[in-house]
This record gives structure tokens, sequence and C-alpha cells, in this order.
């Protein structure tokens, strides 16, 4: 829900030579980085997720609860695909789930299609390190999926399925934040319908995330209408500081009839990516996503200087006076060696956001599903 415009004049400028830079260092776009299948990656810690009733579910048929991070928008932050920050990810953080946020509009893929090979290359470093990985497709500005400049949806979608959805980390979030003057009934579930057929050609399994109006936030509304097929979630949005009772009522509502649902992007700051940390807020909302056994994914691993990046920016280190992290070029490549032998982010480079979501990600402590009448059969 952030908007570029609120970011400074050296960080926008900063962020089109990191463009620039991925541009230049990335190969071709006529083909994903993999020519064949990975050898030999590792398990996933679920298997192969499904959807039973209303809930995400293991290959073994129990309820799961991913927990996660998204990466900001990878045109301006692309530089955090990096092995070394997968594996603190996955092993440092504890995460399950990495989101790769392919923005669209805002001088993303429509006009960059270049980028596609950072999401493949996201996917890769994802599957090696036995991570899941939600390729998302961000829809925000403008805010109907059907728009012209998401024309590229179609193909975009028919190939990371046949490319990589013979691999159970996959999952494929169609449409981030629709908003505006859209409706579901005649904007958003056609486009969902359209998309989830594109990839059941290619993978009759895979997870599918879907996303509904005014920001993914009215999940109940789409779960009054769902989308035909089977292994269909729906999402939804929240900043702490934005949002409470009301949207989490909205997710009660969505789960009694029937649906599972996922937090695909939270925050502990505005929704605007400022104001915060709310984390008492957070907690609340984590508290209730646990009760729940609710998947979430924290926006955002960036160094971007605003609330809801896990990472310092350089503008933060300077204000604190730390010269060491000021003269970094950026943080989205941990560089300290832990005690285990593989580069994490030290706690010097982590916001108050990122530290508290890190410590978060590595409990496990949510409770099982409330009894049976949650889980009510797949219509």
């Amino acid at each position: 829900m952030r908007a570029i415009g609120t970011a400074s004049v050296p960080t926008i400028f900063a962020a089109g030579l990191s463009l620039l830079a991925a541009c230049i260092a990335l190969p071709s776009a006529s083909r994903p980085l993999a020519t064949g299948p990975l050898a030999s990656p590792p398990p996933v810690k679920y298997g192969r997720l499904q959807v039973i009733g209303n809930h995400l579910c293991g290959g073994d048929g129990k309820p799961v609860q991913l927990r996660g991070v998204s990466t900001a928008g990878l045109q301006w932050f692309g530089e955090v695909v990096n092995e070394k920050a997968f594996v603190a990810l996955a092993k440092d953080w504890q995460a399950d789930v990495v989101r790769l946020a392919l923005y669209v509009g805002e001088n993303g893929y429509a006009s960059h299609p270049e980028l596609k090979r950072r999401v493949w290359k996201g996917i890769e470093l994802a599957i090696a390190t036995g991570l899941y990985v939600i390729v998302d497709w961000h829809v925000l500005t403008p805010g109907n999926p059907n728009d012209l400049v998401y024309a590229g949806a179609h193909d975009f979608f028919d190939e990371v399925s046949r490319e990589y959805g013979r691999y159970p980390n996959l999952l494929y979030e169609i449409m981030n934040e629709p908003n505006g003057d859209v409706t579901w009934a005649a904007d958003l579930k056609p486009y969902a319908e359209q998309m989830v057929a594109t990839i059941r050609a290619n993978d009759p399994e895979g997870i599918i995330l879907i996303g509904s109006g005014t920001w993914s936030q009215e999940v109940d509304v789409a779960a009054k209408d769902p989308v035909p097929g089977k292994n269909l979630v729906y999402t939804f949005h929240f900043y702490a500081g934005s949002h409470g009772e009301s949207l989490r009522g909205k997710v009660e509502a969505a789960m009694a009839l029937g649906a599972a649902v996922f937090a695909s992007e939270w925050g502990t700051s505005e929704a605007s990516g400022t104001g915060g940390p709310y984390l008492e807020a957070s907690a609340a909302w984590l508290a209730f996503l646990d009760r729940h056994t609710i998947g979430w994914v924290n926006y955002s691993l960036c160094d971007k200087d605003e609330t809801s990046a896990a990472l310092k920016s350089a503008g933060a280190a300077l204000r604190e006076g730390r010269v060491a992290l000021d003269n970094r070029d950026s943080l989205l490549v941990p560089e300290t060696i832990g005690p285990k032998g593989y580069a994490i982010w030290a706690p010097a480079e982590l916001s108050p956001s990122g530290a508290f979501v890190r410590a978060r990600m590595r409990e496990r402590t949510a409770p099982p599903p409330a009894a049976d009448k949650q889980r009510v059969p797949v219509r």
C-alpha cells in the first residue's frame, strides 16, 4: 500500500541505479535460468501444500501456518534476491516462505520485462534453500487487474507455471491489491477465473492466492462468491497502525463461509509504510493469526527509510551514528558471519520492525485450529 512517491530523492535515485544495475547484470529474459530440474533440492517443510476445508494444509493433511517475509518492489530493491539473504531467512530467521513482489506498473515489469529474470532467480534460490516462494503479480497502481498495463498476466503465469509448477515450493499470487472502482463480480472474479485456468493448464495442484477489492480487504465478499476450483486461497492485507477489529471480522466471516485465507502482506506501520512501529497492535494481529492458524508474510525485506522496512536504511544508520552501516552500499546482502558459519543480518542492521518480525518468526507457539467446526467441506 505504500507509494514510491513518498520516498526521498536520494532513495529514488539509488533505486534507479539499482534497477539499471539489475538490468545490466541479468541475462536475457527469453528463458528461465534453469534449463532443467534443479539438482536434488531439499524438501520443503510441509511437503506439497493443499487446501482442506478452510485451511491451508501440508501434504499430511494437517493445517499449517507459513511465516515469512516479502521483498519490496523488485525494480527498486531487487538486490535482496541473493543467496546469502535467502540462506539467512531460511536458517537464521527460520522463515518458511518468501514473497517476490513483482510490481507491474510503477516502472515495474510492464516497463522492464527483464525483471522477470529476478523472479526466476528468486524462485530457484527458494527451492535451493527449502523455502516456499510466492510469486506476487503486484497489482497496485492502477488498481484494476484488467487494465492494459497488466496485459502480460496470462503469458507470465503460463510461463512460470510451466517452468516451475512441478516444484512443491511455488505459490501464485495473481493480484496483489485491487483497488479503486472495481467490483468482485464484474472485474476481479472473472480475471481470477482466467488466471486460475492459465495456471491449472500447467500446474493442476499448486496453491493460488486470490486478492479482493479495497487493497485486498474485501475477503468476505470474495468468499460469498468463490472462484470454482481446488487449492484456492483468499488473501487479505493489513497494516497494524491502520487496520484492526473490522478487518479481523471480515476474515472470520470469510472462514465461516468456507474460504481458506492467508495474510500475504502485513506491516507493523500504517498503510503508508510510515508511522509506528505499532508493535502492540501487531502482536494482537499475530495472536489472531495464530489462533486461526493463518499464514502470514511481512512487508518488507528492504532498507528503505520507512517504518515497515525490516532493515535499517543508510539514513537511519547515519542518524544513529553507525558509520559502519552508513558506509555499506546496501544492507540487502547480509555480510556478518553468524555463530553457525553463514552470513546473517546483525542485530544492529535490523530496524525495530525487522527485529520484532524475526523474533516472532522464530517462535512456534501457534495452537491447533479450534475444533472441526472450522473444517467445512470444500465448495
